[in-house]
């Protein structure tokens, strides 16, 4: 189906090619993911297969894609589109009509097909986003969002269909039904699917072959399970390989057995390899709160969204939130429960529409947002959002050099430094790869050393080495910043990182409370379509009483029979040592 020689590609004014010497088969229905940390050139590759590079993307091509029978080189974007479907890392810019079905049929519309609408309810009804043909596009929520652009790209039939980190920025419940949906295209229609891939819980799940790329080259290409199992490789190339494969991996070589030997890497498996392992009830750290006084105060809010029919959309109703000074809060609940929503209302973007919030004190009614912007920062879910300047340095100084901050210039270098920029320093924030931009928008957002920072999605499309330098940064910043808060889907920064974790659904907050607290609690998992880290699942599910959030943790607390001594005398497994911190990993 793909064959790809000798692929090389470089943007203008790169000293290096982003592609170097690419070779890659991809059989016709494969399942297939490709790994690697951000900027390896995983996108740059899969921008090949619909033609927008060379067609779109100017730079040195050379060698060949072929789709099919179909030179990429000789055929358009638009010849390629039946062939290749694409979902972007930002799918809502792909959403370009009104309504769910006039979206999902444009693209056809926009081919002049007489049946444009029928194929259009077909895609829907793939996606099964049937029951929201005539419902407004922004009325769903995001993993709606999602289905739809894939709908929209599925319209036209294409056999091969591509996705961007499909689930980067959905909650759980919602990631999950995207890739049911991407098992029931690929099972039922016969559809080859290509999706790019920080999870690896999902690749093992789902996926039949992964694509280790590392500079730009591809190091391999081999069955998922025996791709997940090279714990090594998966490291050093800043992807984290399931948790459960780890805990395994760690019990074996604690017991000194160098058995070549597949690990689990998935629940199922699991269950069957872990069998026998004997719980030993570790101590519970107990729930750090913040001891200051209230420092964020919202009382009874009401926030409701115009709508262009029809009465307003109520995101937040009769809503009250209190936060302590030196707290590290996460935020989090499914898409549409209202997280961004409510960091809004802190900064003082959004006024309530009834009920107030004050931060130090001061009614968010009665002082402008960017008065506000010394003591509080909000660093965007999109990234994008946050550069206004031509390039990464300029972003970076530009809310510095408007508050004539004197040492801007080091302080910018040091940001630059910080979050491995300084390369790009130079470059539009806005042609940087997915995790660039993240680190880009997090080095924009603490630039100002702000006392209150809020975080929408900080680790959303980032591998492990980046998640890792993020957590790091903000426990360096713990004493410049008094409080932080996270809104977020990824449960593993959420087990390493917060004190106090804020459950929304609905615009309610339904629990408040520390991670054992929440997490041990299923009516509430249930409600607000989150799901715990996977090793505290392997836990629960060998043991009730477990409370694992880290493998470090799982390893401490379960033992075989014959090396239940060993454990007691704190004889542990050394690669544990050299795990990134779990905190940055999902």
């Amino acid at each position: 189906m793909i064959k790809i020689k000798n692929l090389s590609f470089s943007y203008p004014g790169t000293p290096k090619p982003i592609l170097q010497n690419i070779n890659l088969e991809i059989e016709a229905g494969d399942f297939l993911a490709i790994a690697g940390n951000n900027g390896c050139g995983k996108s740059t590759l899969c921008k090949t297969l619909n033609g927008l590079i060379p067609h779109f993307f100017a730079g040195d091509f050379t060698g060949k894609v072929e789709i099919g029978h179909m030179d990429t080189a000789k055929h358009s974007v638009g010849e390629l589109a039946f062939q290749v479907g694409y979902v972007y890392q930002d799918f809502e810019n792909q959403i370009v009509r009104p309504t769910v079905l006039d979206d999902a049929s444009f693209a056809c519309l926009n081919y002049a097909m007489e049946d444009y609408l029928e194929k259009g309810r077909r895609a829907l009804f793939m996606t099964g986003l049937s029951n929201k043909e005539k419902d407004y596009v922004w009325q769903l929520s995001g993993g709606q969002k999602h289905l739809l652009a894939l709908a929209g790209t599925a319209a036209l039939s294409p056999d091969i269909l591509i996705l961007d980190e499909p689930v980067a920025q959905l909650d759980p419940l919602h990631a999950r039904q995207i890739y049911d949906v991407l098992k029931d295209l690929n099972e039922t229609y016969g559809k080859t699917i290509i999706v790019i891939e920080h999870h690896t819980e999902f690749i093992a799940e789902y996926c039949r072959h992964l694509v280790l790329m590392k500079e730009g080259k591809i190091l391999w290409k081999l069955p998922a399970k025996e791709g997940l199992n090279r714990v090594e490789e998966l490291l050093a190339n800043n992807i984290f390989p399931p948790q459960i494969t780890m805990a395994a991996r760690c019990l074996m070589k604690r017991s000194g057995k160098e058995e070549d030997t597949f690990f689990p890497v998935t629940l199922a498996e699991g269950r069957r390899y872990f069998t026998g392992l004997v719980y030993h009830k570790m101590s519970q750290e107990k729930t750090k709160r913040g001891k200051n006084g209230s420092l964020i105060r919202i009382k009874n809010a009401g926030v409701e969204y115009r709508a262009v029919k029809g009465s307003g959309l109520k995101i937040l109703d009769n809503f009250s939130l209190d936060i302590r000074g030196g707290e590290k809060i996460a935020l989090i609940g499914n898409n549409g429960a209202g997280k961004s929503t409510v960091l809004k209302l802190i900064t003082g973007l959004l006024k309530p529409r009834q009920g107030t919030v004050e931060v130090g004190g001061i009614s968010t009614r009665d002082i402008l947002a960017e008065d506000m912007a010394h003591n509080i920062s909000l660093v965007y879910q999109n990234p994008e959002e946050m550069f206004v300047k031509d390039s990464i340095r300029a972003d970076i100084e530009y809310a510095m050099k408007a508050r004539k901050m004197e040492n801007y210039k080091e302080r910018t270098d040091n940001l630059l430094q910080m979050f491995c920029l300084e390369e790009y320093a130079h470059r539009d924030g806005r042609l940087l790869s997915g995790g660039q931009m993240r680190r880009a928008s997090l080095a924009i957002g603490i630039a100002l050393n702000p006392r209150i920072l809020l975080l929408d999605e900080p680790t959303a499309n980032l591998d492990i080495a980046t998640r890792k330098e993020i957590i790091r940064t903000l426990d360096a910043m713990k004493e410049a910043v008094e409080t932080t808060v996270i809104a977020t889907h990824d449960m593993q920064l959420v087990s390493e990182w917060a004190d106090r974790i804020i459950v929304l659904c609905n615009g309610r907050i339904i629990a408040d409370g520390s991670k054992e607290e929440i997490f041990g609690n299923q009516h509430v998992i249930r409600s607000a379509g989150i799901e715990p880290p996977e090793i505290y699942s392997m836990g629960r599910e060998l043991n009730q009483e477990a409370r694992c959030f880290t493998v470090e943790e799982f390893i401490a607390s379960f033992a075989s029979q014959e090396d239940k001594a060993d454990r007691r005398t704190g004889n542990t497994c050394h690669e544990l040592n050299t795990i990134p911190a779990e905190g940055s990993l999902a």
